[in-house]
């Protein structure tokens, strides 16, 4: 079905073929149709939208995602999430910073006038969420699109955890403090702060984590 997508260079929210004909043209039973259309839905290459049909979703193009069937990860599993990040996400920022992609900029600034605006209400659900949002729209600012998808993934799938994370991690206001100023080195272009700035700020959420965990 993501063969035919592509044959007929359809783009996301354009309407794809109706459940019976790819029956028909697979030459399978509709049940299975309907199987491989949930799991695709999963991914975000479809929607599958009640009494509408089958329309092309977002993700149909992008060649990283997360497992949409993860468990939450497990204490150890968090840590290794954040070292991961703490690897990928800093030389991203300073390629942001050459970059400086400017609907992602606006995005990022949007970003950290919500944090602040959350911090002050005390609605740290949200703000756990806002927080992430920041660091997809960083990578964002690349320019590269396959950086963006990755960052994205590793946020999406940490996304449950970034609750507990701020609770662990304690200072709200810090930690806006932290994003306001890698946004400053990236809107600036200054690639080796904005990317000193990014590894410092995920270093020390990774070792607050760590000695939560208890771990070397």
């Amino acid at each position: 079905m993501l063969a035919l997508i592509a044959e007929r260079k359809l783009a996301p929210g354009d309407q794809f073929e109706a459940v019976r004909s790819l029956a028909e043209r697979f030459k399978v039973a509709v049940p299975t149709v309907r199987e491989a259309l949930r799991r695709l839905e999963a991914t975000g290459a479809v929607e599958l939208r009640h009494g509408s049909g089958v329309y092309v979703g977002p993700n149909v193009g992008r060649l990283v995602l997360a497992n949409p069937l993860a468990l939450a990860p497990s204490p150890d599993r968090l840590v290794e999430l954040l070292q991961a990040r703490a690897l990928i996400e800093p030389p991203v920022a300073a390629l942001a910073a050459q970059t400086r992609a400017e609907a992602a900029l606006e995005q990022m600034a949007k970003d950290l006038d919500t944090a602040a605006e959350l911090i002050a209400s005390g609605d740290h659900a949200q703000l756990a969420e806002v927080n992430m949002d920041f660091h997809r729209s960083l990578a964002q600012a690349s320019g590269n699109s396959t950086l963006a998808e990755v960052v994205e993934s590793v946020t999406v799938v940490n996304a449950r955890e970034q609750l507990e994370i701020l609770h662990i991690h304690g200072d709200r206001q810090a930690d806006l403090d932290e994003h306001r100023a890698i946004y400053d080195a990236v809107r600036s272009g200054d690639a080796d702060l904005a990317e000193l700035l990014t590894r410092e700020h995920l270093d020390g959420v990774l070792a607050v984590i760590n000695e939560r965990f208890q771990q070397p």
